[in-house]
């Protein structure tokens, strides 16, 4: 069963009950379970309007204007999942975190290329419709699109019985946006001597998860430890885990949601402006840590040189290194490494970028430079 949403996330249908639906409900799915979720998930997502939505409830497309007063507008799209992250919040039955993972995967791709944020759409497909829970998850999908500041237009519900075991749910979406296009970061602009200016993750965000739970499983530890005392344990007695996760267990430590960067990077962008300076490129620290992405948004020739001594890994990381035998250059190789974006600025305007950062509540570091490298040169160097 495909439960078509629309804008509304109610498609068009009759009547819901009665005789017309008894085989299809026989056959596993539950008509009357998805309007159910339809209806404790529509707050959620009408609170995400932004004033570009046209058009009421109960259709089946969504519809939206771009905004006023733009001249040249190019719309920027990204899509993605959460991926096996999703296998820790069944393990702990948490429903309510991994749509901010979602939005932020595609929303702070967006901001990479200048484009602010306008609107989302989710597919949850679920082994068996629970009306509660599909509503936790579209719910924090609104939560992460609200801090995004886009609308939650349109998604879709789909239960697959016998594929999936009834507890089991995944989920992806796509974000689209918009920037002037004489705006447009297009990984043209870096030039050697620019700051690499780092902005702090909120610990694994979405990324490594497979190589996560292999770890986890083969060190024998319990997700409902508590975190604090398993840090204490793992790492020492003089190893603090950050204030946030003191009162967290391991399994609530790893789900903590992935920040999401779009409407501070976008400030960042408007004060660097102000300032008579500009933004330059801008990476999001996925799949591939700082050396898969960073040289992304550098123009050939150029590399970055970075100085992991300068910006703290958080413990969640160093718990996991410790106990998969990680080094700490595999951390940075294969999760954020405490940076969840990489800002490149004029290097006279490194000190103004981590203000705008720090004003909008994101810690930031200089934590290296652009620099030209030759043929043989690498384009991502630590020191």
């Amino acid at each position: 069963m495909s439960e078509g949403r629309g804008p509304s996330r109610v498609g068009g249908r009759g009547a819901k009950t009665g005789g017309a639906w008894a085989a299809y409900r026989d056959s596993g799915v539950d008509i009357d379970a998805g309007e159910r979720a339809v209806e404790l998930m529509r707050a959620a997502v009408e609170a995400t309007r932004r004033p570009e939505v046209i058009g009421g409830l109960g259709g089946f497309a969504a519809a939206m204007a771009l905004p006023a007063g733009l001249r040249e507008p190019v719309l920027v799209s990204s899509t993605d999942g959460v991926g096996t992250k999703t296998a820790i919040a069944m393990a702990l039955g948490r429903y309510d975190t991994v749509g901010q993972d979602l939005v932020a995967m595609c929303a702070d791709d967006l901001v990479c290329a200048g484009a602010e944020p306008l609107f989302f759409l989710d597919y949850v497909v679920v082994g068996r419709v629970h009306p509660e829970r599909v509503a936790a998850i579209v719910g924090s999908v609104a939560d992460g699109c609200r801090l995004a500041g886009c609308s939650l237009i349109g998604g879709e519900t789909a239960e697959h019985p016998g594929l999936m075991e009834p507890d089991e749910f995944d989920l992806a979406g796509f974000c689209v946006g918009v920037v002037e296009r004489e705006r447009l970061l297009d990984g043209g602009a870096a030039r050697a001597g620019d700051a690499l200016i780092g902005v702090a993750s909120s610990g694994l965000h979405s990324n490594g998860f497979s190589l996560v739970r292999r770890i986890v499983a083969g060190a024998g530890v319990d997700l409902g430890e508590g975190y604090a005392d398993l840090v204490c344990r793992i790492l020492g007695p003089e190893t603090a885990p950050e204030p946030a996760a003191l009162r967290l267990t391991l399994g609530e430590a790893l789900l903590t949601p992935t920040r999401i960067y779009a409407r501070a990077i976008l400030a960042l962008r408007r004060r660097l402006d102000a300032a008579g300076s500009e933004l330059r490129a801008v990476a999001h620290i996925t799949g591939g840590g700082l050396p898969g992405n960073v040289p992304r948004v550098l123009p050939e020739g150029l590399g970055a040189r970075v100085h992991p001594g300068t910006w703290p890994m958080p413990s969640i990381m160093r718990l996991i290194g410790a106990l998969g035998g990680l080094s700490e250059a595999e951390l940075r190789a294969t999760f954020n490494g405490g940076l969840g974006m990489v800002c490149v600025v004029p290097g006279a305007a490194a000190q103004t970028a981590i203000a705008s950062l720090e004003e909008d509540g994101l810690a930031a570091w200089h934590v290296g430079e652009v620099v030209v490298i030759d043929a043989q040169g690498a384009r991502y160097s630590e020191s």
